[in-house]
């Protein structure tokens, strides 16, 4: 039998100057992979730097997380920008996350956009490939993640990076296996029982029903817990534990 494997990764370090957001250091215990904002959308220098010296010493697999330069909307606006728009502030972002991990001995593993930027990646085969061009010229090992089943994913591919697919335990799908934009009402799930069957049933039968009832294939090769969620410590332990109870092995993805 096919051992079936997870990477559970979350969005951290989105805390700034004297604001505190999230659990960091505690979601850092369970996860295998973090995303750490690269102050576009949320973060700054020093939340960076901390953020990155936390998960080396936890031995977790560090990726960058750009976002669209939005701080009052947290990356979650949509923005009208240009290929190159695009392809610069990735450049920028991840660069910049990868020189506070090569100080402090590590290696970055991984690039995963945030909010609106990710969910046009989604969608626009222009601003995946920009996406996906940038990380390659960054560095061609690199990890990109990626909505499963998306453009994003496409993009990477045919750029010749290591991709990895990612499903959400938190979100609801649309019927073309894109996520409920937040506008909506049933964008969130908040009812951790039923999020942590959907998972499961992803995992292991590569299936999610989505809001209209319709059930579509979706290949899971990481999946994201929401660090600023209230309840996303309490969570992400009942999540793993899940997950290994039901023979399903938790580690980070690997780099080429």
């Amino acid at each position: 039998m096919k051992e079936i494997t997870i990477d559970l990764n979350s969005d951290i370090g989105e805390s700034f100057g004297l604001y505190t957001i999230g659990q960091d250091e505690l979601v850092l215990d369970y996860i295998t992979s973090a995303n750490i904002a690269c102050g576009y959308h949320a973060g700054d220098h020093n939340v960076m730097n901390h953020t990155v010296k936390m998960a080396i010493e936890k031995g977790v697999a560090i990726g960058a997380h750009p976002g669209l330069p939005d701080l009052i909307g947290f990356g979650r606006r949509k923005m009208e920008v240009t290929r190159e728009d695009v392809y610069n502030m990735v450049i920028y972002q991840v660069s910049s996350l990868q020189g506070f991990v090569h100080i402090h001995g590590g290696k970055l593993n991984h690039v995963k956009p945030h909010g609106a930027l990710f969910n046009m990646a989604a969608k626009d085969p222009v601003t995946a490939q920009a996406i996906a061009s940038a990380v390659a010229d960054v560095d061609p090992s690199l990890v990109l993640y990626g909505l499963a089943g998306s453009e994003l994913i496409r993009a990477g591919r045919e750029s010749g990076l290591t991709v990895a697919e990612e499903i959400f335990a938190d979100r609801t799908y649309q019927p073309d296996g894109t996520l409920t934009p937040r506008t909506d009402q049933d964008a969130v799930i908040h009812d951790a029982d039923k999020a942590k069957r959907r998972v499961l049933r992803m995992v292991t039968e590569g299936i999610v029903k989505a809001v209209d009832g319709t059930e579509i294939p979706i290949n899971a090769d990481t999946l994201c817990v929401h660090g600023d969620e209230q309840q996303a410590l309490l969570f992400v332990q009942e999540l793993k534990q899940m997950l290994l109870e039901n023979g399903v092995s938790v580690k980070a993805v690997d780099r080429l």
